[in-house]
């Protein structure tokens, strides 16, 4: 799977007292997709996945993967505390259509973690075995209180089916001493005629009775009569896509918008991030003026966002970026608790923080 460009982190939507409020879901979703994102990150940290029941989650990806374009990428948040639990909401969320399984560090015995390493190497080979979708490694040390070693991350890259990793540390120099390390990795994504990347709900429905009426589509699917649907008849058709394949690398994403252009230079492949929820667009023009070797104005798209994601993800958090969200036209709505609801004070300073980012 081709993991470039900017993927948000979505937020879950809360009723006042608590309770999912799905309709603002499909309203977000629906936007996010509107927007020229790669793809987006559901129940990941900025998602409050660990605040969600298990039904909970699963309605959350079930819910936004009958909304998102076909088009989008979607990365499900499925790490859990244990590789069984994590195994069992990985292979859920590809019965959705989901792309990539994003597997956090384990976190809650962590003196255990450090103290014998392995244990880790351990979990993520057992998932990565037995995952149904690609792995996407998730260092979120912020969270965890655990980084995922460089040395670690390059011996898990040679895993066939673990494809990258979500660096959430900020350290730039990680992410290029990383991108050393797993320089000798070389694998190949399909892509379309213009190097997208190919969903598995692009290559779904209609496309599956294609192949299995060998490069035809039934009069069933077409919407024939019922009588014509019960023969045999059958019609050829194109392809909605022609695909191609990119060789890919270990691919890494950033995790921190205030510092999005050093890692892109330092040889990240794009970014998931929590400031991209309530800012998607102001963050893809940096990745977008990098990517077209604008260093100048990429420089400037940085400069731009910079101090507000420093101080509005990463600091005040999910009800931060939630009123941001609620400023420039998605619902961003309360947290749960242990949350805190925003003083007027914060408010008033993320107002002035994101007077220029509108989206």
């Amino acid at each position: 799977m081709l993991l470039q460009g900017i993927f948000p982190a979505a937020t879950t939507p809360f009723y006042p007292d608590g309770r999912l409020y799905i309709k603002k879901l499909e309203h977000n979703v629906d936007r996010y997709s509107k927007t020229p994102i790669s793809g987006l990150v559901i129940l990941g940290s900025t998602g409050e996945a660990v605040m969600l029941s298990d039904e909970e989650q699963r309605q959350v990806l079930k819910t936004s993967a009958e909304v998102a374009s076909d088009e989008k990428v979607l990365i499900a948040g499925t790490g859990q505390e244990s590789a069984v639990q994590t195994l069992a909401l990985t292979a859920y969320a590809a019965q959705l259509g989901y792309d990539v399984a994003l597997v956090r560090t384990p976190s809650y015995y962590r003196p255990q973690m450090k103290l014998k390493p392995e244990s880790l190497l351990a979990h993520y080979r057992f998932v990565a075995d037995r995952s149904p979708l690609p792995v996407l490694l998730y260092s979120v040390p912020p969270f965890t209180a655990y980084d995922l070693p460089t040395e670690m991350v390059a011996e898990l890259a040679g895993h066939p089916n673990i494809i990258g990793i979500k660096e959430s540390s900020g350290n730039v120099e990680k992410i290029a001493a990383m991108r050393a390390a797993t320089k000798h990795v070389k694998r190949t994504a399909n892509v379309t005629e213009i190097f997208n990347a190919v969903t598995a709900r692009m290559l779904s429905g209609a496309a599956d009775n294609v192949a299995a009426n060998g490069g035809m589509i039934s009069a069933e699917v077409l919407g024939a009569t019922a009588s014509a649907s019960k023969s045999t008849i059958a019609v050829a058709t194109r392809p909605k896509f022609k695909m191609r394949t990119k060789e890919v690398g270990f691919q890494i994403l950033a995790g921190a918008a205030q510092s999005l252009l050093p890692s892109l230079e330092a040889g990240a492949s794009g970014a998931v991030l929590a400031f991209g929820a309530c800012a998607p667009t102001a963050c893809f023009e940096i990745y977008t003026a990098w990517k077209e070797g604008d260093k100048e104005l990429a420089e400037l798209k940085q400069q731009r966002v910079s101090t507000g994601a420093k101080r509005i993800a990463g600091e005040l958090g999910v009800p931060g970026t939630k009123y941001v969200m609620d400023l420039n036209g998605y619902y961003g709505g309360p947290a749960r608790l242990p949350f805190l609801p925003l003083t007027a004070a914060e408010k008033s300073e993320i107002e002035q923080l994101t007077a220029d980012i509108k989206n």
